[in-house]
């Protein structure tokens, strides 16, 4: 074998070693933000990439989404409540060269910003809103940091408040706040019943007093109820006119009296 032939096989195999070793391979979810001499070239990715030896420097940076824990924080609410409030913030890279070239630590960055907008927005209401209004203090949060992360290429998608831990005497009062609005509820709803219940006796009157006939009605209808339960206790009603006639004639005619003894 000559030496011009050695010499072309020894280059074939530096090539192909050269290739394989600038060969990469991106995933779906990933992009590859590619520098050439120091500059931020382009982003490459999905699939087979190829990166001159050398010159080309590659980092990689994942376009799903990031799910950061922010720890609990100190707050002290608007009415002077001191809390600790734990959230949850759900966010993707939207633009991976303004991930890697505008901010040196995107999740640090993103981090720390949550836990100082967790602060300053749950410190500027009070503690009766941020138990009723959770919904909007998520949304507001997440506006301020979808705000300043947006030129960082980060797009901030959720945030949750999980998690508002009340001083031990808090959740004492709130109990005691709780048990007495249930009381006045059950007294409000007592007091609306014997209020429609007086009304239906009312109305229930009047009818007796147009139709006398119905109250005998009812005396025979209470005779029947209480003759289904085998009771032996006998029950004659009587009219009450009968019963004011005999309080009159006995008002007017004492027993005793002179017009009472016969002549």
């Amino acid at each position: 074998m000559s030496f011009d032939a050695v010499f072309f096989a020894i280059i074939i195999i530096v090539a192909i070693i050269i290739i394989l070793n600038a060969m990469r391979v991106i995933k779906e979810y990933d992009r590859a933000v590619i520098f050439r001499m120091g500059r931020a070239f382009k982003v490459k990715g999905p699939g087979m990439i190829l990166l001159w030896p050398i010159i080309d420097r590659m980092t990689k940076v994942t376009l799903r989404i990031i799910t950061l824990d922010v720890q609990p924080q100190d707050v002290i609410t608007k009415d002077n409540v001191t809390l600790k409030i734990s959230a949850v913030v759900y966010y993707k890279i939207v633009d991976p060269l303004n991930a890697i070239i505008k901010v040196a630590d995107f999740n640090y960055a993103v981090s720390q910003l949550a836990q100082t907008t967790l602060r300053s927005v749950c410190g500027e209401g009070e503690l009766d809103k941020l138990l009723a209004e959770r919904e909007k203090i998520n949304t507001e949060i997440q506006d301020i940091l979808d705000k300043h992360t947006g030129p960082w290429g980060v797009k901030v998608t959720v945030v949750e408040l999980k998690q508002i831990d009340l001083p031990q005497d808090m959740q004492r009062a709130m109990a005691r706040q709780a048990e007495a609005e249930r009381d006045r509820r059950a007294k409000i709803i007592n007091a609306d019943g014997e209020f429609q219940a007086s009304q239906r006796l009312s109305d229930a009157a009047k009818i007796i007093a147009e139709n006398p006939m119905a109250l005998q009605l009812r005396y025979l209808q209470t005779l029947n109820e209480i003759s289904s339960t085998n009771n032996t206790t006998m029950i004659i009603p009587v009219p009450l006119d009968v019963i004011r006639e005999v309080g009159k004639s006995m008002a007017g005619n004492p027993v005793g009296s002179v017009d009472s003894v016969p002549k």
